[in-house]
């Protein structure tokens, strides 16, 4: 299904509108993890409904019953249950997604872990899943090497297997390390469960030790936050909006978004319960300098916004970006390019966004590539002009309130 979203008008909702956000999925898919390893002692509150998170309960609730698992499109389950199983499963499994799951690569993971003595085959291509993981049986390393500059998530699925492991493990991450706040983020949800590490340089060191008891509740999703930031950086001085569920003490890198909104005239405000956005005037710079190497999620929103405020920018960090749901520097190209807008990478690593002769004319078709941060990335945009938002379902990946989040805020969407 489709939705054309008409261009919102700020008279529509003068009020300052509360949004209850998504819980966070990062938090919540490293603690269902880290509760599956502890034999069910940790407590969580308040998981995601996301369902990325959602088809990890199911899968873990199934877990003896399973013999294959199929994880969607769920990249942070494909790499959490592929360390998961490979220390703790009593059985043969396999591991599988769809169809562009089994084309994002897996094979630095699956090394790493082979490495320490786990038995994991490729059904079909190597270095992609379908998985054939066989039981754990002796560990034949404690010491590995990996690049940090791919995913975080293989970095994190090994450090919560770390303590299960009979010798433990000792880490060196490879610089430069992209996305580290989500492995900081790992080692404190990990250590309020008990667990001990050491941490010098760019080597972690964790001993063989069991997760204990303890209560943790997941924060509100910063990354969810970042489409309101841009609603609000899109409209009109004075307009606000209050985001509940956040914390000035987040684990979560995405909460970058409020100092990048900052330079797009948002100014926030921390508050007992969350957090109050105000666009205070306009964007303050014409040409922006920003590192998504710690948080390349913010991408699909920044640039978009950026683009609708005639904002230029020049990017580095972006690499990780081909090998997520789709290939989003592709996606963002083809989209922008709509607006009028232009997405280049004139030397390796470092990108451009030309937002000079941005257009919003009327009745663009935005293709969301079963990309659920391209449909929330662009939706904002309906502050211009009135969009076609196609394949809305997508948003259900990750925030599955978010067009009726839109619509009690003054959005008006049509189902097409």
């Amino acid at each position: 299904m489709n939705y054309f979203i008409n261009q919102y008008k700020n008279s529509i909702n003068d009020e300052i509108y509360s949004i209850n956000l998504p819980s966070s999925k990062s938090e919540s898919n490293r603690l269902l993890i880290m509760n599956a390893l502890s034999g069910g002692k940790i407590d969580i509150d308040n998981l995601s409904s996301a369902r990325d998170t959602q088809t990890l309960i199911n899968l873990l609730k199934n877990e003896n019953d399973l013999d294959k698992f199929d994880v969607l499109d769920a990249g942070t389950a494909m790499r959490f249950l592929t360390a998961y199983f490979s220390v703790a499963t009593k059985k043969e499994v396999v591991l599988t997604g769809t169809d562009r799951m089994q084309k994002r690569p897996i094979g630095i993971l699956v090394e790493a872990l082979n490495s320490i003595g786990a038995e994991i085959s490729y059904e079909n291509e190597a270095g992609y899943p379908p998985l054939k993981i066989k039981p754990f049986q002796k560990q034949i390393n404690s010491k590995i090497s990996i690049p940090g500059n791919i995913s975080s998530q293989y970095i994190s699925a090994l450090l919560m297997i770390a303590p299960y492991l009979p010798k433990g493990l000792e880490i060196t991450i490879e610089a430069p390390i992209f996305s580290k706040p989500y492995i900081d983020m790992t080692l404190a949800l990990m250590q309020i469960s008990a667990i001990q590490f050491s941490q010098k340089d760019n080597i972690i060191s964790i001993k063989p030790q069991k997760y204990q008891k303890s209560t943790q509740k997941v924060e509100s999703d910063w990354s969810a936050s970042s489409y309101w930031f841009s609603i609000i950086a899109q409209s009109e001085i004075g307009k606000k909006v209050f985001l509940e569920g956040l914390k000035s003490k987040s684990f979560q890198g995405d909460n970058v978004i409020k100092e990048i909104a900052g330079n797009f005239g948002v100014s926030y405000k921390f508050e007992k319960t969350g957090l109050l956005l105000e666009k205070i005037n306009s964007a303050e710079n014409s040409l922006l300098k920003l590192d998504f190497k710690k948080c390349p999620d913010l991408a699909q929103t920044v640039l978009p916004c950026a683009a609708s405020l005639n904002v230029d920018l020049e990017m580095t960090g972006l690499e990780s970006l081909r090998i997520k749901e789709t290939d989003r520097i592709t996606a963002l190209k083809n989209e922008l390019s709509k607006f009028k807008c232009k997405l280049t990478e004139p030397e390796k690593g470092i990108w451009k966004l030309d937002s000079s002769n941005f257009t919003a004319k009327e009745d663009i078709h935005i293709e969301t590539y079963e990309d659920h941060r391209m449909a929330m990335g662009f939706a904002p945009l309906a502050l211009k002009t009135g969009i076609h938002i196609k394949e809305i379902e997508v948003v259900n990946k990750s925030y599955p309130s978010f067009w009726e989040d839109l619509k009690s805020f003054g959005f008006e969407l049509i189902e097409q």
